[in-house]
């Protein structure tokens, strides 16, 4: 169950790192995409000023509410904002301390574990009712390498790193798996939230209402992850999705327009996306050396090599097959674009992609852009002799190389 569990999380993650990135919904946005599949939640509204925070809370019904920030990122409640205020989650009692706790995150960017020093930026909150939870599990949508189908993934050790979880006790997570057309077979459901612990034959039942409720929208919306944690027994004896992670495939983009619509690019890197604008896989680093590769395994290669040099990429750069000059020039300008760069080293293969097109399009961009600092080039295939002889025709100061190592190696030394 364990290995099963972990190769579907590691198919998810895996995917994240190519030029498509999985689309990222907001919690609110979350809650509201669950509730129109009749999914419950604890009541929640978002604001995204803190006078409209304010107004929420005083209207809302109750004052024992939740305040959560609404950044793409887990770890929020542990975060810190960058004015200095702890904690991106709070429970708050009036709404004047709705107003205040609103007014220090909205505007702010909050730091966690995930974000990075750079934090991400809050636009917005979202105030919930609070539900006491007699016990917390864990549920997750996915789609399983091993079985080649979605999977139902539950534990009873909800409200915790599931990973930590399943390697301590793989016997504490079980795997469901589901059948694409049909779905969950209810009694197959019912059998899972009997054996996850939930107490009472309504409580039962409702948990397998939601496991169906997930997977119709996991296939209906062209999910890659769906995951509740946690999803709450209340004291009362009902069962109720507190928190939600879902992401989508953008491949399917033409057909989930409603879905799509919801993206916040205030919560992406602005590089990764004017990259994607230009149709260019691009992944941005921490490193100094700036990379413009075609091809996604030699880009990774490239990065390797880099590596061994001792240096440290600052990108991850797949101009693919068809790129053609202008789109060359677009990628120089988004890697000139961090401060960090000192060098730049060009890796390609010419197969497909033409090496003169990027001979061409580097030229072009270091006579328009003013370029100054290094730049490494490595040309090998279709039209290379051509490329090369382009190269050296500009009088431009581009560092030629046939050996990848040494290449490498000197773009490592440039960017000391």
């Amino acid at each position: 169950m364990y290995t099963s569990f972990r190769q579907a999380r590691l198919l998810v993650q895996a995917g994240r790192a190519g030029q498509r990135r999985f689309l990222s919904l907001h919690e609110y946005q979350s809650v509201q995409l669950l509730n129109s599949y009749g999914i419950p939640t604890p009541k929640s509204i978002p604001a995204k000023t803190p006078e409209e925070a304010h107004n929420v809370a005083k209207n809302f019904g109750t004052d024992e509410l939740v305040i959560k920030a609404q950044v793409l990122a887990g770890g929020r409640g542990k975060g810190k904002f960058d004015n200095g205020f702890q904690g991106g989650v709070h429970v708050v009692s009036n709404p004047g301390q709705v107003k205040e706790y609103a007014s220090k995150m909205i505007g702010s960017k909050l730091i966690t574990k995930q974000t990075g020093s750079a934090g991400r930026v809050c636009n917005a909150v979202m105030l919930a009712e609070r539900r006491d939870p007699a016990h917390e599990y864990y549920v997750a949508v996915l789609n399983d390498r091993v079985t080649q189908g979605p999977i139902l993934v539950t534990s009873n050790q909800g409200g915790m790193n599931i990973e930590e979880v399943a390697a301590k006790d793989p016997n504490a997570i079980i795997t469901t798996p589901i059948d694409f057309d049909k779905g969950l077979d209810p009694a197959v459901g019912l059998d899972v939230a009997k054996k996850l612990g939930f107490k009472g034959e309504t409580a039962q039942r409702e948990a397998a209402d939601i496991f169906a409720s997930l997977y119709k929208l996991f296939r209906e919306k062209d999910a890659t992850q769906i995951e509740i944690n946690p999803m709450a027994e209340t004291v009362d004896g009902h069962v109720l999705c507190m928190d939600a992670k879902l992401g989508f495939d953008d491949n399917a983009e033409f057909r989930q327009q409603d879905v799509f619509a919801l993206r916040d690019i205030s919560q992406e890197e602005p590089s990764e996306v004017e990259a994607q604008k230009a149709n260019l896989n691009f992944i941005k680093l921490d490193g100094t050396i700036g990379c413009l590769v075609n091809g996604a395994g030699l880009a990774m290669a490239t990065m390797d090599v880099l590596s061994l040099h001792g240096g440290n990429p600052a990108n991850f750069l797949d101009v693919g097959g068809g790129a053609t000059p202008e789109t060359v020039k677009k990628a120089f300008e988004i890697l000139l674009s961090d401060p960090k760069v000192k060098s730049i080293f060009i890796n390609i293969f010419g197969g497909i992609m033409r090496c003169d097109y990027i001979a061409e399009g580097v030229i072009k961009a270091t006579k328009e852009l003013g370029l100054s600092i290094p730049l490494v080039v490595r040309l090998k295939g279709t039209k290379e002799v051509e490329a090369k002889e382009m190269i050296k025709e500009s009088g431009l100061k581009i560092i030629p190389f046939d050996s990848l190592d040494e290449a490498a190696a000197t773009a490592v030394e440039l960017a000391v």
